[in-house]
Protein backbone atom coordinates (compact mmCIF):
# COMPACT_ATOMS: atom_id res chain seq x y z
CA UNK A 1 0.00 0.00 0.00
CA UNK A 2 1.65 3.31 -1.13
CA UNK A 3 2.19 5.99 1.61
CA UNK A 4 -0.70 8.40 2.63
CA UNK A 5 1.32 10.89 3.67
CA UNK A 6 4.18 12.88 2.15
CA UNK A 7 5.57 13.94 5.78
CA UNK A 8 8.82 12.17 5.93
CA UNK A 9 7.85 9.42 8.91
CA UNK A 10 7.56 6.35 6.62
CA UNK A 11 10.90 4.41 7.20
CA UNK A 12 10.75 0.95 5.82
CA UNK A 13 12.60 -1.79 7.96
CA UNK A 14 16.21 -2.10 6.77
CA UNK A 15 19.43 -2.86 7.94
CA UNK A 16 20.90 -2.67 4.48
CA UNK A 17 20.07 1.31 4.39
CA UNK A 18 22.36 1.48 7.57
CA UNK A 19 20.80 4.48 9.03
CA UNK A 20 23.31 4.54 12.24
CA UNK A 21 25.83 5.10 9.62
CA UNK A 22 28.56 7.71 11.81
CA UNK A 23 26.93 7.02 15.28
CA UNK A 24 29.30 6.19 17.81
CA UNK A 25 27.26 5.17 20.78
CA UNK A 26 23.67 4.16 19.78
CA UNK A 27 20.42 3.00 22.38
CA UNK A 28 17.78 0.90 22.01
CA UNK A 29 14.58 1.27 24.54
CA UNK A 30 12.09 -1.46 23.76
CA UNK A 31 8.80 -1.86 24.75
CA UNK A 32 6.99 -3.73 27.45
CA UNK A 33 4.64 -1.74 29.54
CA UNK A 34 4.69 -0.12 32.78
CA UNK A 35 6.78 -3.04 33.89
CA UNK A 36 9.28 -2.44 31.12
CA UNK A 37 9.00 1.61 31.82
CA UNK A 38 9.83 1.21 35.57
CA UNK A 39 12.92 -1.40 35.08
CA UNK A 40 14.50 1.00 32.48
CA UNK A 41 14.26 3.61 34.71
CA UNK A 42 16.10 2.27 37.39
CA UNK A 43 18.42 0.59 35.38
CA UNK A 44 19.49 3.64 33.64
CA UNK A 45 19.15 5.85 36.44
CA UNK A 46 21.29 3.07 38.84
CA UNK A 47 23.99 3.15 35.99
CA UNK A 48 24.15 7.33 35.66
CA UNK A 49 24.88 7.30 39.56
CA UNK A 50 28.23 5.10 38.39
CA UNK A 51 29.23 7.42 35.96
CA UNK A 52 27.82 5.67 32.87
CA UNK A 53 24.85 7.93 31.25
CA UNK A 54 23.20 6.70 28.23
CA UNK A 55 22.44 9.96 27.42
CA UNK A 56 25.39 10.74 25.40
CA UNK A 57 24.35 8.18 23.05
CA UNK A 58 24.33 10.62 19.51
CA UNK A 59 21.11 8.16 18.92
CA UNK A 60 18.28 7.03 21.27
CA UNK A 61 15.71 4.87 19.47
CA UNK A 62 12.55 4.53 21.78
CA UNK A 63 9.59 2.05 21.33
CA UNK A 64 6.52 1.21 22.82
CA UNK A 65 7.27 1.80 26.46
CA UNK A 66 10.85 2.46 25.57
CA UNK A 67 9.64 5.82 24.15
CA UNK A 68 8.61 7.08 27.26
CA UNK A 69 11.95 6.30 28.82
CA UNK A 70 13.85 7.34 25.83
CA UNK A 71 12.26 10.80 26.13
CA UNK A 72 13.15 11.29 29.67
CA UNK A 73 16.57 9.98 29.05
CA UNK A 74 16.83 12.18 26.13
CA UNK A 75 15.47 15.11 28.24
CA UNK A 76 17.44 14.29 31.32
CA UNK A 77 14.96 13.67 33.51
CA UNK A 78 15.32 10.24 34.45
CA UNK A 79 16.04 10.96 38.25
CA UNK A 80 12.84 13.13 38.85
CA UNK A 81 10.85 10.24 37.03
CA UNK A 82 12.22 7.37 38.61
CA UNK A 83 11.30 9.01 41.89
CA UNK A 84 7.89 9.71 40.77
CA UNK A 85 7.09 6.12 39.54
CA UNK A 86 8.38 4.75 42.57
CA UNK A 87 6.10 6.99 44.55
CA UNK A 88 3.19 6.03 42.36
CA UNK A 89 3.73 2.12 42.40
CA UNK A 90 3.05 2.64 46.40
CA UNK A 91 -0.40 3.77 44.64
CA UNK A 92 -1.20 1.48 42.31
CA UNK A 93 -4.75 2.76 41.56
CA UNK A 94 -3.34 6.02 40.10
CA UNK A 95 -1.52 4.09 38.09
CA UNK A 96 -4.09 2.08 37.11
CA UNK A 97 -6.32 4.62 36.31
CA UNK A 98 -3.81 6.04 33.66
CA UNK A 99 -3.47 2.94 32.17
CA UNK A 100 -6.43 0.62 32.55
CA UNK A 101 -6.44 -3.02 31.69
CA UNK A 102 -8.91 -4.46 32.77
CA UNK A 103 -12.91 -4.25 31.88
CA UNK A 104 -12.61 -3.86 28.28
CA UNK A 105 -15.27 -3.28 25.99
CA UNK A 106 -16.15 -6.04 23.41
CA UNK A 107 -14.23 -3.62 20.65
CA UNK A 108 -11.65 -3.03 23.24
CA UNK A 109 -11.05 -6.62 23.32
CA UNK A 110 -11.32 -7.78 19.74
CA UNK A 111 -8.71 -5.19 18.86
CA UNK A 112 -6.30 -6.24 21.54
CA UNK A 113 -6.86 -9.93 20.97
CA UNK A 114 -5.92 -9.48 16.98
CA UNK A 115 -2.82 -7.99 18.86
CA UNK A 116 -1.64 -10.15 21.22
CA UNK A 117 -2.45 -13.55 18.68
CA UNK A 118 -0.70 -11.85 15.75
CA UNK A 119 1.95 -14.66 14.52
CA UNK A 120 3.59 -12.60 11.73
CA UNK A 121 4.11 -8.81 10.38
CA UNK A 122 2.56 -9.29 7.16
CA UNK A 123 1.27 -5.81 6.20
CA UNK A 124 -2.18 -7.33 5.62
CA UNK A 125 -2.01 -8.56 9.44
CA UNK A 126 -0.49 -5.45 10.64
CA UNK A 127 -3.68 -3.24 8.91
CA UNK A 128 -6.04 -5.41 10.20
CA UNK A 129 -5.24 -5.20 13.80
CA UNK A 130 -4.90 -1.26 13.27
CA UNK A 131 -8.38 -1.01 11.94
CA UNK A 132 -9.33 -3.02 15.05
CA UNK A 133 -7.90 -0.03 16.98
CA UNK A 134 -9.21 2.57 15.15
CA UNK A 135 -12.79 0.78 15.89
CA UNK A 136 -12.61 0.48 19.19
CA UNK A 137 -13.90 2.17 22.02
CA UNK A 138 -10.89 2.81 24.11
CA UNK A 139 -9.30 5.35 26.30
CA UNK A 140 -9.35 8.69 24.27
CA UNK A 141 -6.24 9.66 22.46
CA UNK A 142 -6.08 13.15 24.35
CA UNK A 143 -6.22 11.44 27.81
CA UNK A 144 -3.29 9.50 27.45
CA UNK A 145 -1.14 12.41 26.11
CA UNK A 146 -2.34 14.61 28.75
CA UNK A 147 -1.16 11.74 31.03
CA UNK A 148 2.15 11.66 29.39
CA UNK A 149 2.92 15.22 28.91
CA UNK A 150 2.51 15.10 32.67
CA UNK A 151 5.17 12.34 33.17
CA UNK A 152 7.60 13.81 30.45
CA UNK A 153 7.46 17.52 31.91
CA UNK A 154 8.64 18.71 28.32
CA UNK A 155 7.48 20.93 25.69
CA UNK A 156 10.08 20.97 22.77
CA UNK A 157 11.82 17.84 21.49
CA UNK A 158 14.32 16.64 24.24
CA UNK A 159 17.43 16.28 21.47
CA UNK A 160 17.72 15.65 17.70
CA UNK A 161 19.16 12.10 19.14
CA UNK A 162 15.46 11.12 19.57
CA UNK A 163 13.95 8.55 17.88
CA UNK A 164 10.19 7.53 18.39
CA UNK A 165 8.76 4.75 16.57
CA UNK A 166 5.55 4.13 15.97
CA UNK A 167 2.61 2.51 13.03
CA UNK A 168 0.54 3.95 11.02
CA UNK A 169 -2.76 2.08 11.85
CA UNK A 170 -3.99 2.26 8.13
CA UNK A 171 -1.04 1.70 5.67
CA UNK A 172 0.69 -0.51 8.34
CA UNK A 173 4.28 1.24 7.67
CA UNK A 174 6.65 1.83 10.33
CA UNK A 175 6.98 5.38 11.43
CA UNK A 176 10.22 7.12 12.91
CA UNK A 177 9.34 10.42 14.30
CA UNK A 178 12.30 12.75 14.84
CA UNK A 179 12.44 16.42 15.57
CA UNK A 180 12.18 17.48 11.82
CA UNK A 181 8.42 16.19 12.73
CA UNK A 182 8.11 18.97 14.47
CA UNK A 183 5.03 17.15 17.08
CA UNK A 184 5.18 17.60 20.96
CA UNK A 185 7.22 14.07 22.08
CA UNK A 186 4.36 13.51 24.29
CA UNK A 187 2.27 13.14 21.25
CA UNK A 188 4.72 11.00 19.68
CA UNK A 189 5.45 8.93 23.14
CA UNK A 190 1.87 8.08 23.26
CA UNK A 191 1.65 7.33 19.59
CA UNK A 192 4.38 4.81 19.90
CA UNK A 193 2.98 3.48 23.02
CA UNK A 194 -1.18 3.12 21.94
CA UNK A 195 -1.77 -0.51 22.43
CA UNK A 196 -4.46 -1.87 20.07
CA UNK A 197 -7.43 -2.15 22.25
CA UNK A 198 -6.32 -0.49 25.39
CA UNK A 199 -5.76 3.12 23.77
CA UNK A 200 -7.06 4.78 21.04
CA UNK A 201 -4.38 5.60 18.10
CA UNK A 202 -2.91 8.90 17.98
CA UNK A 203 -2.93 11.72 15.79
CA UNK A 204 0.51 12.29 13.97
CA UNK A 205 0.26 15.03 11.25
CA UNK A 206 -2.53 13.40 8.71
CA UNK A 207 -2.02 9.99 10.44
CA UNK A 208 -3.82 7.87 12.94
CA UNK A 209 -0.66 6.12 14.65
CA UNK A 210 -0.33 2.78 17.26
CA UNK A 211 1.74 1.22 19.11
CA UNK A 212 5.67 1.01 17.89
CA UNK A 213 5.72 -2.58 18.59
CA UNK A 214 2.68 -3.83 16.13
CA UNK A 215 5.36 -4.13 13.49
CA UNK A 216 7.43 -7.40 14.07
CA UNK A 217 9.94 -5.85 16.46
CA UNK A 218 9.72 -4.50 19.68
CA UNK A 219 13.02 -2.45 19.25
CA UNK A 220 13.64 -1.88 15.72
CA UNK A 221 17.37 -2.05 16.00
CA UNK A 222 17.68 -1.35 12.33
CA UNK A 223 17.57 2.66 12.82
CA UNK A 224 20.76 2.06 14.20
CA UNK A 225 22.50 -0.54 11.82
CA UNK A 226 25.91 1.02 11.16
CA UNK A 227 26.63 2.21 14.39
CA UNK A 228 29.71 1.48 16.29
CA UNK A 229 28.68 0.40 19.55
CA UNK A 230 24.63 -0.53 20.24
CA UNK A 231 23.14 -1.14 23.83
CA UNK A 232 19.88 -2.91 23.66
CA UNK A 233 17.46 -2.78 26.52
CA UNK A 234 14.48 -5.68 25.53
CA UNK A 235 11.83 -7.32 27.46
CA UNK A 236 13.43 -10.43 25.59
CA UNK A 237 16.77 -10.42 26.33
CA UNK A 238 16.52 -13.04 29.14
CA UNK A 239 13.36 -14.90 27.03
CA UNK A 240 12.93 -17.77 25.36
CA UNK A 241 10.22 -17.51 23.43
CA UNK A 242 8.82 -20.68 21.28
CA UNK A 243 5.88 -19.68 19.70
CA UNK A 244 4.98 -16.11 18.48
CA UNK A 245 3.42 -13.47 19.80
CA UNK A 246 2.58 -9.79 19.06
CA UNK A 247 3.54 -9.96 15.64
CA UNK A 248 6.90 -10.96 16.68
CA UNK A 249 8.22 -14.02 15.79
CA UNK A 250 10.25 -16.06 19.05
CA UNK A 251 13.42 -15.31 17.78
CA UNK A 252 13.35 -11.94 16.17
CA UNK A 253 15.75 -9.98 19.07
CA UNK A 254 18.43 -12.38 18.19
CA UNK A 255 18.23 -11.92 14.82
CA UNK A 256 18.09 -8.10 15.39
CA UNK A 257 21.34 -8.48 17.01
CA UNK A 258 22.82 -10.58 15.16
CA UNK A 259 22.56 -8.65 12.08
CA UNK A 260 24.00 -5.70 13.89
CA UNK A 261 26.89 -7.55 14.68
CA UNK A 262 27.37 -8.77 11.17
CA UNK A 263 27.09 -5.33 10.19
CA UNK A 264 30.19 -4.37 12.19
CA UNK A 265 28.49 -3.44 15.06
CA UNK A 266 29.88 -3.73 19.14
CA UNK A 267 26.17 -4.80 20.98
CA UNK A 268 25.36 -5.23 24.76
CA UNK A 269 21.88 -6.33 24.80
CA UNK A 270 20.35 -5.91 28.55
CA UNK A 271 16.46 -6.75 29.86
CA UNK A 272 14.62 -8.38 33.35
CA UNK A 273 16.01 -11.92 34.60
CA UNK A 274 12.83 -12.89 34.44
CA UNK A 275 9.78 -11.73 32.32
CA UNK A 276 5.81 -12.95 33.17
CA UNK A 277 3.55 -11.17 30.64
CA UNK A 278 0.91 -11.11 32.65
CA UNK A 279 2.02 -8.36 34.91
CA UNK A 280 3.31 -6.06 32.27
CA UNK A 281 0.37 -3.62 32.64
CA UNK A 282 -0.13 -4.37 36.43
CA UNK A 283 0.69 -1.40 38.46
CA UNK A 284 1.59 -3.51 41.54
CA UNK A 285 4.56 -4.59 39.95
CA UNK A 286 6.41 -1.28 39.56
CA UNK A 287 8.16 -2.19 42.88
CA UNK A 288 9.63 -4.92 42.01
CA UNK A 289 10.55 -3.95 38.34
CA UNK A 290 12.82 -1.03 39.95
CA UNK A 291 14.47 -2.95 42.78
CA UNK A 292 15.37 -5.64 40.19
CA UNK A 293 16.56 -2.82 37.65
CA UNK A 294 18.63 -1.49 40.56
CA UNK A 295 20.52 -4.69 41.25
CA UNK A 296 20.64 -5.79 37.92
CA UNK A 297 22.79 -2.08 36.85
CA UNK A 298 24.76 -2.46 40.09
CA UNK A 299 26.46 -5.91 38.56
CA UNK A 300 26.40 -4.66 35.05
CA UNK A 301 28.25 -1.34 36.01
CA UNK A 302 31.72 -2.06 35.31
CA UNK A 303 30.47 -4.27 32.13
CA UNK A 304 28.68 -1.12 30.78
CA UNK A 305 31.52 1.46 31.43
CA UNK A 306 34.00 -0.47 29.54
CA UNK A 307 31.48 -0.69 26.45
CA UNK A 308 30.34 2.59 26.93
CA UNK A 309 33.42 4.28 27.51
Amino acid sequence: MSDTADDGLALPIDYQARYGDGHRRTAVLGGGGIFFVAWQLSYLRTLQRQGIDLASATRIVGTSAGSVVASLLAGGRLGLAAKEIALLGKAPSVLGAMAPADGLKPSQDRALDLFRDGTDAEPETIRAIGYAALAAEALPAAKLRRNLSGVLAMRGWPSAALVITTVDTYTGQRLAITSSARVPVSAAAAASSSVPGLFSPQPILDRRCMDGGVSGSGTHCDLVAGAKRVVVLSLGANRAETVPMMTIQPDALRREVATLREGGSEVLVRGPRTTDVDVLMDPTAVPAAMAEGQEQAEEDAAEFAEFWH
